[in-house]
């Protein structure tokens, strides 16, 4: 396994930080060359599948000219949600190194991984650059809710002043 695809999945993350996405990013790599990248467009696309994961497996795909990247691997900084974990098994990857563990709710990754679906199974390890992929996550969920922290108070702080 090498960091130099996790760090450029970390670059990723951050570039969807900048845009006010959450940090997720991902890479498909096939014989030591990254084939696929992407990054979380949920929000400013409007669409539940704009996840890191989807972005880069499509992307490999048409690269490839096919739907099987069977010697594939697949890195991202957090771990992948049911959905993507689906398209993984669909897409045949053989392996998935992710960063950050998922904290809220579970994803399943270990069940759907080692389940066989679609007659597929797929290794996985966790926590590669545990600790900075984490860190790009955590910092942006504190920002965000500053934010939002900040921007009720004002409303309050105007509510306040137009009823004197």
């Amino acid at each position: 396994m090498q960091l130099k695809f996790m760090r450029e999945a970390l670059r990723l993350a951050k570039k969807a930080k900048e845009m006010g996405e959450v940090p997720i990013g991902a890479v498909v790599v096939v014989d030591g060359k990254i084939i696929g990248r992407g990054y979380n467009l949920r929000t400013k696309l409007q669409m539940a599948t704009q996840h890191a994961e989807i972005r880069a497996i499509d992307r490999a795909c048409k690269k490839l000219a096919s739907w099987r990247l069977e010697k594939a691997e697949l890195y991202v900084t957090l771990e992948p949600c049911p959905m993507c974990m689906g398209a993984i098994l669909n897409s045949r990857i053989e392996r998935v190194y992710f960063g950050a563990y998922e904290q809220k709710g579970r994803s399943l990754t270990s069940e759907l991984a080692n389940a066989n679906l679609l007659n597929h199974t797929v290794e996985v390890t966790g926590g590669v650059m545990e600790a900075e992929c984490a860190e790009v996550l955590t910092t942006f969920f504190t920002e965000m809710r500053a934010r939002e922290r900040a921007k009720r108070e004002a409303a309050s702080a105007h509510c306040e002043n137009s009823t004197k």
